[in-house]
């Protein structure tokens, strides 16, 4: 298998993908944001150079004037320098965050799956909250970088004041960054865990919202809301823990900034005592003090949301550095052909063989469910060609040689649980706008009596996962989707065990016709659809046990009579 270069394979390989192409944004923000800070610098230097002219008895309208100017000019530079300088870097990041989001849904959204290990509320979560958490590298080095000149300006300040001043705030910031990222990474490591903790929770809560009504049905809801609660309990622990190491971090870059603006202050009011600095110099040196709080704070803050950054790369990687589960080929199916079945063994299926002719309508009766399901997800490419045996031909050709976009465009394998999405019932039928064959697929599935039932007729809004259908509109709703497709071979699962009896035979009646002279082929026990077919596999331990027609099989099967006779 062939590695694409273009897909990053580590956290680190992503955050300098992030940094090279926002390089245009991040160096005027940085420009911007370096002028902002040199502008709050410059306040107190100025107060102290006012004072101390005024102490010198410069005290006229002019040299007034002069300074207030100065200040004005100082003023608007910071205001003007924060407001564009933000705005540069935000806009960049957003932008960038989009981009890793789309990414990593194009990821999970490829035809051909990716062996990630993770679960779609995992892939949700890194789609969405790592990619912004990535992002935020886009400001983190700006400000990084900013907050440097701030302390560099003071301290060339204080230093041309008295040299031990400006070495103690350049001494003092080494010795505060260098205990600020030892424990910056046990922030990465633990807010990474938490991360994970957080996505398995959402993906175990997004899989018991789907599964609600069967839970409720056999009463395993209270079991499941247990398993919840558990793995919740298990991300809220680990999240209390990533609190308390950000709360002792940010109490340690606090107390460290407040003991350096201390220090400065204090042996700049021991220098002035001694008669080495002047008062104007003083000011200054307290003024400063003060300030370069704010960057420093900043500045100590910098490594936590580069080692967060990192680590949301780091499961960012995991979706987008993942292999292929499969290499398919290339090839493309001949039109109007038929499906085959040689010697399939996968799960339950114990050298599976049949032929569907093109254009036939085949039923398949499988005794155990499994079996069912194993068929499907083999024709669905589901499971990929080299990991079962025998061989599935399509159009005459090898499964394994065809792509799959081709293969999905030729064979639609519609599942039992075809999932409803927000939107309407147009959206969900034809999600590509580009179907013409809905008006019949919404007849044929027996859709016409949910969109006479509402004035907006197809434009009838859905809610997510259908909520506001029963479970009968939301299988034909499937159905309908799956038909209106209009492809030269159609598997359909279970497609109408929701429905009532009567509704049943029609829809199956209609399929039939619909799809006459297309190749379709039912997995189902419903004698609607067996009766409708032009014959019957019966399926039994992995293997076609018996072939005829529905009525045949009836009169002459006794075990095939008890298992579909309702």
């Amino acid at each position: 298998m062939t590695t694409d270069p273009q897909r990053p394979r580590h956290g680190a390989a992503i955050l300098r993908t992030a940094l090279r192409r926002n390089l245009g944004a991040m160096t005027s923000g940085t420009l911007l944001m370096g002028l902002y800070q040199a502008g709050e610098t410059a306040f107190p230097i100025a107060l102290g150079l006012i004072v101390e002219h005024a102490l010198r008895g410069d005290r006229g309208l002019d040299a007034l004037a002069l300074s207030i100017g100065a200040l004005a000019v100082i003023i608007t530079t910071v205001s003007l320098s924060w407001r564009f300088g933000m705005r540069i870097l935000q806009k960049a990041n957003t932008t960038e965050a989009h981009r890793w989001r789309v990414k990593v849904a194009a990821c999970g959204l490829q035809p051909v799956a990716r062996d990630t290990g993770l679960k779609s509320g995992e892939v949700l979560t890194i789609a969405t909250e790592d990619a912004d958490q990535t992002a935020d590298i886009i400001e983190v080095v700006p400000l990084l970088v900013s907050s440097l000149v701030a302390v560099l300006v003071a301290s060339v300040a204080l230093g041309l004041a008295d040299l031990r001043l400006g070495l103690l705030v350049i001494v003092g910031t080494v010795a505060i960054l260098s205990i600020l990222s030892v424990m910056s990474r046990r922030i990465g490591s633990s807010t990474q865990e938490q991360q994970a903790r957080v996505a398995r929770a959402g993906a175990k809560v997004a899989d018991l919202i789907t599964g609600l009504r069967p839970l409720h049905g056999f009463g395993g809801n209270h079991a499941a809301f247990r398993s919840y609660r558990k793995v919740s309990a298990e991300a809220r622990q680990q999240s209390i823990t990533v609190a308390k190491v950000n709360g002792v971090y940010a109490g340690t870059a606090l107390a460290l900034n407040a003991v350096l603006a201390g220090a400065v202050t204090l042996t700049a009011g021991l220098l002035a005592y001694e008669g080495r600095i002047t008062i104007g110099e003083l000011v200054m040196a307290v003024g400063l003090a003060q300030f370069i709080m704010e960057p420093l704070k900043l500045f100590s803050e910098m490594p936590k949301y580069v080692m967060i950054a990192r680590a949301s790369a780091e499961r960012m990687a995991l979706v987008l550095a993942a292999p292929a589960v499969m290499t398919p080929g290339t090839g493309h199916p001949a039109p109007g052909g038929g499906l085959e079945v040689d010697g399939v063994r996968h799960g339950t299926l114990d050298g599976l063989t049949f032929k569907v002719e093109a254009g036939e309508f085949v039923a398949i009766a499988p005794y155990q469910p499994r079996a069912a399901a194993d068929l499907a997800a083999v024709l669905a490419v589901a499971v990929p060609p080299t990991a079962y045996e025998g061989t599935v031909r399509v159009g005459g050709q090898d499964l394994a040689e065809l792509s799959v976009e081709a293969v999905r465009a030729h064979l639609l394998v519609n599942p039992y649980d075809g999932e409803i999405f927000a939107g309407t019932l147009r959206t969900n039928i034809d999600p590509a706008g580009t179907g013409t064959a809905v008006p019949e697929a919404v007849a044929a599935s027996l859709l016409t009596d949910v969109v006479a039932l509402h004035p907006e007729g197809l434009d009838h809004p859905v809610r997510d996962r259908g909520a506001n259908l029963s479970g009968g509109q939301r299988q034909r709703l499937s159905l309908a989707r799956a038909l209106a497709a209009d492809t030269e071979v159609l598997v359909l699962h279970d497609p109408t065990t929701a429905v009532d009896a009567v509704t049943e035979q029609l829809v199956a009646r209609n399929v039939a016709e619909l799809r006459r002279g297309r190749t379709t082929i039912v997995i189902t026990s419903s004698p609607a659809f067996l009766d409708a077919a032009d014959r019957v596999l019966v399926l039994d331990e992995g293997a076609v046990a018996a072939e005829d027609t529905h009525r045949n099989l009836l009169a002459n099967d006794p075990h095939y009579r008890t298992a579909v006779a309702r």
